[in-house]
């Protein structure tokens, strides 16, 4: 994979640059407008949408003096198809323990006679 997943990761890694991305997912905000919702200064939540873009996870678009911020979702896809390649191994594992568990359940056998 070509694709240098490192600075998407990055910007994945901190809980509040999620929550940034699950609030662009509704709508474009300023900084201001994101600063809003977190107990903290809009520096540092300008820090947060500045690796959120080096992560290429949103875009940042001048409106005269307003920065605005937007999601890009075509930039996760990269990150959820390398996910993805090891859905495989959990896939495996499930089905070895659900056949684990189904085998250890007591058969019933309905043709035998109850006295």
């Amino acid at each position: 994979m070509s694709f240098d997943l490192q600075p998407t990761f990055r910007a994945l890694a901190d809980p509040t640059r999620r929550d940034i991305l699950m609030m662009l997912a509704d709508q474009e905000l300023t900084i201001a407008e994101v600063a809003e919702n977190f107990d903290m200064t809009r520096g540092a939540v300008k820090k947060h949408l500045t690796i959120l873009q080096e992560g290429q996870l949103i875009s940042v678009t001048k409106q005269g003096r307003e920065a605005i911020n937007a999601l890009n979702p075509n930039a996760i896809r990269p990150a959820v198809d390398w996910l993805r390649y090891f859905e495989t191994f959990w896939d495996d594992k499930l089905a070895g323990l659900k056949a684990a568990v189904e085998s250890d359940l007591p058969h019933t056998d309905e043709s035998q006679s109850h006295d």
